[in-house]
């Protein structure tokens, strides 16, 4: 199995780099999206990554429009939204397939460790540990504060 670091992602602004820039820290990678039901989670994913981040944990967002073409935007359009209506700051990859013949390789080793299952919907997180090893994987519609993803996230955190 490929480890998470050695996958190759690029981020909302063009940059080319690896999941190792994240390396040694716990991830909460999200697949997002701006016109779904869901959206407002990026609110509590703000905060989340606003309260655990002096401790070694990272919000990593990935745009997706293969849900309803809720996420039609340009990766500026989606950033802006993200920053203009969220105040996010956790860092955002370009759009990305999840599911499919196009899906993105950090979403097959996600999706590989967790049983292979694809994704269901918007927003699906997946908890992965400083070393790259998959915790959890929470539904869609698990709000980012809810107890199981809090308890998680502390039981797990590197610093």
């Amino acid at each position: 199995m490929t480890s998470i670091h050695d996958i190759s992602v690029t981020l909302n602004d063009g940059t080319e780099t690896t999941m190792a820039d994240w390396a040694g820290h716990l991830l909460l990678i999200v697949n997002v999206a701006s016109k779904c039901g869901l959206t407002p989670q990026y609110e509590g994913l703000q905060k989340l990554y606003e309260e655990y981040q002096d401790r070694g944990f990272f919000v990593i967002g990935v745009p997706c429009n293969q849900f309803n073409g809720q996420e039609p935007g340009t990766d500026a359009e989606v950033c802006a939204f993200a920053q203009n209506q969220y105040d996010v700051t956790f860092p955002l990859l370009s759009k990305t397939e999840v599911n499919g013949e196009g899906t993105h390789p950090l979403y097959k080793v996600l999706k590989d460790a967790t049983g292979g299952s694809e994704i269901e919907w918007n927003f699906e997180k997946f908890l992965v540990d400083a070393e790259g090893n998959m915790i959890k994987r929470f539904a869609p519609r698990t709000e980012p504060f809810a107890a199981e993803v809090v308890e998680a996230i502390e039981e797990n955190l590197p610093i």
